[in-house]
């Protein structure tokens, strides 16, 4: 695919080391340059920043699957997810699929449609489009053979977690929405509960069966994370693996036990935009103060990350350079990606150029295709 060749002149420019500051930006092959290239374009009045990197979201289910039903052109639902991310500056995106025992959108069968429909548009497509697969650990009829499956799927990233009411379960209560959770799995709500104490009643064998899976996992090269760490142990236990990441940590002690172990840190920032956990679990704003946070992802709301950033600025609790590093080069280095995260020559020219005025996005650049524009930017690209 072609990219521009352009010179970006007028606009404040974040950079690395000098933040920012007034100046030019070369674009060129898809990389950033050190000279300038092609023609010029004057960005007055707008900010140019790198590229957000969305570490986690879950937010393109609606559009694979709205109504409760899933589209029979699943790449058509891709393609609509890609330009919902362009239009919120995310240049690169990790698509978080369930492989759930919740089934419908996210059970096992499910999942590998999504795989295959993100396989196929991937090439067509501007945005970094990454799978991620969300895996159930007390599914243990699902381990066999899933190392496999995860390799087929072109999956380079897996993140476990465990959404058992286990606390209901072991009181042989039933949990709440049960009923209609099961009749979204196509299920009798009896034959779904008889299903969750089943998998409680197993919970026994599941650490030694991830022990297996992630020993596997870890050989194939898949980058490992737990989601929703409540204690140290728990990520003590996950870092013996080689689970290195903590996914939206529900405590100041995971937190810490994180950072102490020196494993990477993702927050969600709706969290940040809503002052706080929707679930009551601990403040992004306050493990963010603490210097525990290494990265924002989108979550369930992809405006939320551009949003989150410049609600950190505006707070004052940090300044554009490091809260802007919370969705580009911090994410780039979660997921051991040199090639992007900061506006430096060499790397991928990937940018979002934001109206100074209202910091709305104006334009998203992926790989040097523009991948999204919007209102008078247009004219200044196109004269």
């Amino acid at each position: 695919m072609s990219s521009l060749e352009l010179t970006l002149t007028g606009a404040d420019v974040l950079l690395p080391e000098d933040g920012l500051t007034s100046g030019e930006l070369s674009i060129a092959d898809g990389l950033v340059q050190t000279g300038r290239a092609g023609r010029q374009i004057d960005l007055s009045g707008y900010l140019v920043l790198p590229g957000i990197i969305d570490l986690h979201g879950d937010g393109f289910e609606r559009h694979i699957a709205p109504r409760r039903g899933a589209m029979k052109q699943m790449a058509e639902g891709i393609l609509s997810v890609e330009a919902e991310l362009a239009a919120n500056g995310i240049t690169t995106a990790v698509l978080a699929q369930f492989h759930s025992w919740e089934g419908g959108v996210r059970g096992p069968e499910f999942a590998g449609q999504v795989f295959e429909a993100i396989a196929a548009v991937r090439d067509d497509v501007s945005t970094d489009l990454i799978p991620q697969l969300r895996f159930e650990t007390h599914m243990l009829d699902d381990y066999e053979g899933l190392p496999e499956r995860i390799e087929s799927w072109q999956v380079p990233y897996v993140v476990l977690n465990d959404h058992l009411p286990h606390d209901r379960l072991a009181e042989g209560r039933k949990p709440p929405r049960l009923t209609g959770q099961a009749l979204k799995a196509g299920r009798n709500p009896e034959t779904h509960f008889d299903m969750l104490l089943s998998m409680h009643a197993r919970s026994a064998e599941v650490p030694a069966a991830l022990d297996g899976l992630c020993a596997k996992l870890k050989e194939r090269g898949i980058r490992l994370g737990s989601h929703d760490d409540s204690t140290s142990q728990d990520r003590t236990v996950w870092r013996d693996r080689g689970v290195m990441i903590s996914e939206f940590p529900e405590t100041l002690e995971a937190a810490e036990a994180a950072r102490a172990g020196g494993d990477h840190i993702i927050l969600g920032s709706p969290n940040v935009v809503r002052g706080g956990s929707h679930k009551g679990n601990a403040s992004a704003l306050d493990l963010i103060a603490m210097g525990l946070c290494d990265a924002l992802a989108s979550d369930y709301h992809y405006p939320s990350p551009r949003r989150a950033a410049l609600m950190l600025v505006k707070s004052g609790l940090l300044d554009l350079t490091n809260a802007w590093a919370l969705v580009s080069s911090g994410p780039a280095e979660v997921l051991g990606l040199k090639d992007r995260g900061a506006l430096q020559p060499g790397k991928r020219a990937d940018l979002v150029i934001l109206d100074a005025a209202t910091q709305r996005v104006a334009a998203t650049l992926s790989g040097g295709r523009i991948s999204y524009m919007f209102g008078d930017i247009a004219t200044r690209f196109l004269s």
